[in-house]
Formats: C-alpha cells, sequence, structure tokens
C-alpha cells in the first residue's frame, strides 16, 4: 500500500499503519494529487483545480493538481491540451489496466453515461460501456485514494427500479469506501441552466467523516439565460471566441422534438444536451439557435475556454461536459473535509 505524507486521522486498519511516519512530520498546508478518468474536455478537472473566472466571479483555487487525465476521444484530448495544463494522455480506459495508472489522493470521473440516459439506448450495465464505472472501482481496489468523485446521469438511479444504482453503490463499497451519492440541481450552485446530475462521493473507510453535500447557494435566486449571455448580443463575433458559430436550422415543422424550445430569459436555460444541430435550443430574442460560446455560457465555461473543432464537435463536447462551477463547489466540499482530517 502507498504511504501518503499527509497527517490523517484513521480508523486505524488499512491507511493507519502506512501513515505512521507521516503523522509524525510537521504538518504543511497540503496538495493532494489528482487522477482524472473519461476526462472529456476536463469540465470536471477545471472546477475541481480552480483558479478560474466566469461572468465577474472569481473561482478561488483550491489544493487539487491532476497529475494525469486519460480520454480516448482525440478532439477531447485536443480541446483540453488547447486549454488546461494538465498532462492529458489520450487512452481508452478498461478494467483490467489500473495497475499501470500512478497512485493518487483523489481519483475523479465522469465515467460514461450514454447507457444511463433517458435519450440514450439505456442498456444500463447490460453493456460493455455501462461496466466502465468498473475501471474506477479496480482503481480503489489497487490504489486506495482518500476520495473518489464519480459523475452521472439521474436517469441511473431509476433504472430497473433502483437496482443499477444499488449495483454501482455496492461495488464502491466494497473496493473499501463509504459511498453517498448527491443528486445535485445544477441552478442551485450559480449554474444558469436546468441540469441535474448524481455524484459518488466515496470516502475510503479508514477516515473518519464524509465531506458534506454542498451548500445550495443559488436555492432562491437562479441565475437565468439572460444573465449569462445577455451581453453576447452587442458584441461584435470577432470579439468573442466561438460566438459566430451555431446552426441555421429551423424549427421543426411538426411536433416540438428536443432542441425546439426556445430558452425563457427570465429562468435558467434548458439542459445543454450532447447532441447537435436538432438539438440545440433557440434564444429567447434572436432568431437563431443558441451559439457555441452562449452554450459554454450556460455551462459556465470561462470565456477564455476556447473549442478549436466544428460546431458539431464542440455542441457535443460541451453537452458531455460537467459545468465548472458545479464541479467547484463539489471540490470545495472535499477540500474542506480533507482539510479538517488534516488539522486534527
Amino acid at each position: 500500500m502507498k504511504s501518503i505524507q499527509l497527517t490523517i486521522p484513521t480508523t486505524g486498519s488499512r491507511l493507519g499503519a502506512s501513515r505512521t511516519a507521516a503523522n509524525s512530520r510537521k504538518r504543511t498546508k497540503p496538495r493532494y494529487s489528482v487522477v482524472s478518468m473519461f476526462s472529456g474536455i476536463g469540465g470536471l478537472d477545471l472546477g475541481l483545480e480552480g483558479g478560474f473566472e466566469f461572468r465577474g466571479s472569481k473561482y478561488k483555487s483550491q489544493p487539487f493538481e491532476v497529475i494525469a487525465a486519460y480520454e480516448k476521444d482525440e478532439k477531447c484530448v485536443a480541446t483540453v491540451r488547447h486549454n488546461l495544463e494538465i498532462p492529458m494522455i489520450e487512452r481508452a480506459l478498461s478494467p483490467d489496466d489500473v495497475s499501470s495508472l500512478p497512485s493518487a489522493d483523489v481519483l475523479i470521473g465522469g465515467f460514461p453515461c450514454q447507457d444511463f440516459s433517458s435519450c440514450g439506448p439505456k442498456r444500463g450495465l447490460s453493456s460493455e460501456r455501462g461496466n466502465l464505472y468498473r475501471v474506477m472501482v479496480n482503481y480503489m481496489r489497487e490504489h486506495q485514494p482518500l476520495i473518489v468523485c464519480a459523475e452521472n446521469v439521474p436517469h441511473l438511479a431509476r433504472m430497473h427500479g433502483g437496482q443499477v444504482l444499488e449495483t454501482i453503490k455496492k461495488d464502491f463499497a466494497e473496493a473499501g469506501y463509504k459511498v453517498q451519492v448527491w443528486d445535485l440541481y445544477a441552478p442551485d450552485y450559480g449554474v444558469p441552466q436546468n441540469r441535474r446530475r448524481l455524484f459518488f462521493i466515496c470516502t475510503h473507510e479508514d477516515l473518519i467523516g464524509e465531506p458534506e453535500k454542498p451548500k445550495a447557494a443559488f436555492a432562491n435566486n437562479h441565475r437565468s439565460t439572460k444573465w449569462a449571455i445577455e451581453d453576447l448580443r452587442h458584441n461584435g463575433h470577432a470579439s468573442i471566441p466561438n460566438q459566430d458559430q451555431f446552426f441555421k436550422a429551423s424549427k421543426a415543422k411538426r411536433g416540438n422534438g428536443q432542441g425546439d424550445e426556445t430558452c425563457r430569459a427570465d429562468e435558467p436555460s434548458y439542459t445543454i444536451r450532447a447532441n447537435a444541430k436538432s438539438r440545440v435550443q433557440f434564444h429567447y430574442a434572436e432568431k437563431r439557435r443558441l451559439t457555441v460560446r452562449e452554450c459554454a455560457r450556460l455551462q459556465t465555461f470561462p470565456d477564455s475556454f476556447l473549442f478549436p473543432h466544428s460546431p458539431t464537435t464542440s455542441i457535443m463536447q460541451i453537452g458531455n461536459a460537467v459545468p465548472p462551477v458545479l464541479a467547484h463547489a463539489v471540490g470545495s466540499s472535499i477540500a474542506r473535509f480533507l482539510g479538517k482530517i488534516h488539522e486534527q
């Protein structure tokens, strides 16, 4: 078992023996190493590390450092390398190859959600892709991180009467972890978009306590679509990156399929989906669909985060991402927990 150079109080079993030497050292403000799986374009990574601005608010740097991030999609890898200073590795992960990955204090990952989504094939755990969460489980068994944060769609909790959720929780727990499931509604945390996500927060069983679910600071004051993107109406396309990219498709002549909705100005937007063209909502005031930059704003990516690909690719990447502002709230809670146990 690895020896982590932190003063961590434990219940005295699996982690305690390996950290006896560390406990005698002078306490310093720690930083926590992070391995990121299924990283996409790094929304979870950016939010966890912090140190970015969004719509005039600063999201402070947090005591995390991504030491390795893994993503199989070469275009996502290119987007991350264009924007973030993290070691990004193009690699398809499997449950059998975790021993070659570096050990870290924290493991994060948005394991593939397509087979759990209400808009997807709903194959759940019956597909190879639906079982990729086991990569994280095997990493937990092998490397014993302090905390694991795994993200997915809320429909997962409803599949097969809740059996899929219970299976995943059981597998995480049997790796040696206490498991919480946080059902977070993104507008409650400052994201101007009607989006809900599950976060599996797994705490090593030898640690005392668990992170607390972040407080819903915006529960009674949701940020609106207009708040997020109104200023873009009055800027020339050349002055804001990706603001000139949008689909010119009109509304469907029949029916009201997903993506034909018009965003309400004074409410959070509809969910930005990982689908291009017909799945992109219409602007509340302009006679067009939302631009790539507007979608990125509604997902809380800073304007400095650039999307170097086509609108089709960029919208898919944005829709699949974890909103950095939401990830920052989750990361803050984990950082507070680790800070408290370090100080004890």
